[in-house]
């Protein structure tokens, strides 16, 4: 169950208010505000694309359309730690989906989802190139190699109090 966590500050909505304006009236000024909206909220909730539709006076599913269908755009909000885990074949073959279940088990989300005091987010990906090391998961950047589901909990706990 994904939850509502937005809570923008007064401070974000005056700086989205201040990228819509300079970039109002340009054309194609949709992909910089939302680039700039991500930068200001880390993702682009229901609310921000809503601003950004009336701010550009465009329809709210033209600002969704565009949100979901480049990647690098994202409906959902980022945990500090960010955890993604490698499905990729050598990864998969490994028991990679018996470690990215423990980890939902252990942070009560799903796979896309954030835990609601944003600590944690996951994700999943294709293949991060440590086949060597399958099962493989990253988290803030730091890679941890043949996993076992029994793993998870000390490695997120480590975590718990950066």
């Amino acid at each position: 169950m994904t939850q509502n966590l937005f809570d923008g500050t007064a401070e974000q909505m005056n700086e989205l208010l201040s990228c819509i304006e300079k970039h109002k009236g340009e054309k194609g000024a949709l992909i910089p505000v939302l680039h700039e909206a991500q930068g200001i909220y880390g993702y682009l909730p229901v609310e921000v694309q809503t601003v950004i539709a009336e701010g550009l006076n465009i329809p709210l599913s033209e600002v969704y359309g565009v949100a979901t269908f480049y990647s690098q755009f994202t409906l959902l909000p980022k945990g500090k730690h960010q955890i993604s885990v490698c499905l990729g074949t050598a990864c998969y073959v490994k028991g990679s989906d018996k470690v990215l279940e423990a980890i939902e088990r252990e942070l009560h989300i799903s796979c896309g989802e954030c835990t609601p005091d944003r600590m944690f987010s996951i994700d999943s990906c294709r293949c991060v190139g440590a086949c060597g090391l399958a099962p493989v998961m990253i988290i803030d950047g730091e890679v941890y190699g043949r996993l076992t589901p029994a793993d998870i909990k000390g490695i997120l706990d480590k975590h718990l109090h950066d």
